[in-house]
């Protein structure tokens, strides 16, 4: 085979050319996979980047909200807004309650009444 053959593609015309052309075939067959998978990679890298990016977010504004609502639930908080509407804390202490039962005798029969 001389160069004169290649650049005229001979090669692809004459003789057993179907070898040739099914070798081609398959060389941009495998071209096209490899290229699909790289950018299904490229791409799932960018989604995997950018949802980093999200739960960095997230988590960021639950500090924020837990930090609100720990300020929200703290004892000196709730008092300055019932002021507001004219509720203020109690100044006496308060006082425990307790609650005797007395048990009733029960019979044999009653065990489970």
């Amino acid at each position: 085979m001389n160069i004169y053959n290649i650049i005229k593609a001979k090669y692809l015309v004459e003789g057993h050319s179907i070898y040739n052309w099914l070798f081609i075939i398959y060389v941009v067959l495998w071209a096209l996979v490899l290229i699909a998978n790289n950018h299904i990679y490229e791409q799932k890298t960018i989604d995997l980047k950018n949802l980093t990016e999200e739960v960095k977010e997230m988590r960021s504004e639950f500090v924020d909200r837990r930090s609100e609502l720990m300020q929200l639930k703290m004892e000196s908080t709730i008092s300055k807004k019932m002021e507001t509407i004219g509720v203020f804390p109690s100044t006496v202490p308060p006082k425990k309650i307790k609650v005797v039962i007395e048990k009733e005798d029960k019979g044999f029969f009653n065990l489970w009444d």
